[in-house]
């Protein structure tokens, strides 16, 4: 038997995090296949709701998920990922999209042992994900970016119910904190 390397579980923690979180916010949550996968698009979310006279009804946003047991530096407001891959940087930041697209990071503790508490009265995913959406300014890096996640993105169900109603009243939420991108 040949277990999941780390980073795979890292990852499939990352998907469960955000599938708990959809369902508990009532909205679907759908694993993209390959060809999405290769345009940085790892799921998707779909929420339905009544969020105003002018409001859609359904909102659809794309989900990049990522996983880490590195310590973020930590700013008053903001948690540090350093995202690889620059072209994926620049399609989570692009407006040149019909379906918005947000980066989730998933902050693990370091020991793997610790990631997940299970009891008969619990099942725990230790630490949290946060999420930031489009709007970040261009980096002249070749292989990474830091991206900066504000502390009050924490994704939870509340959150996401939030962005949601954002999207369905056409407020785009933008990454505020893109002036102090690394580049």
């Amino acid at each position: 038997m040949n277990p999941l390397i780390l980073n795979d579980q890292e990852s499939e923690l990352s998907y469960a995090y955000l599938h708990a979180v959809a369902a508990a916010a009532g909205m679907s949550c759908t694993v993209s296949g390959r060809h999405e996968d290769a345009h940085g698009i790892d799921a998707t979310i779909t929420a339905w709701g009544d969020w105003g006279p002018e409001a859609l009804r359904e909102v659809t946003f794309n989900v990049q998920l990522k996983a880490t047991v590195s310590e973020p530096a930590k700013g008053a407001d903001r948690l540090s990922y350093s995202l690889k891959g620059v072209s994926r940087y620049d399609a989570l930041r692009s407006e040149k999209v019909s379906v918005p697209r947000i980066l989730v990071v998933l902050f693990l503790p370091k020991d793997a042992a610790d990631w997940l508490r299970h009891s008969t009265d619990e099942l725990a995913l230790l630490h949290c994900a946060y999420w930031v959406l489009r709007g970040a300014p261009p980096t002249d890096n070749a292989s990474a970016v830091t991206v900066y996640l504000p502390t009050e993105n924490a994704l939870s169900p509340a959150t996401l119910r939030e962005l949601a109603s954002s999207l369905a009243n056409h407020a785009i939420p933008k990454y505020a904190l893109g002036t102090e991108a690394s580049r």
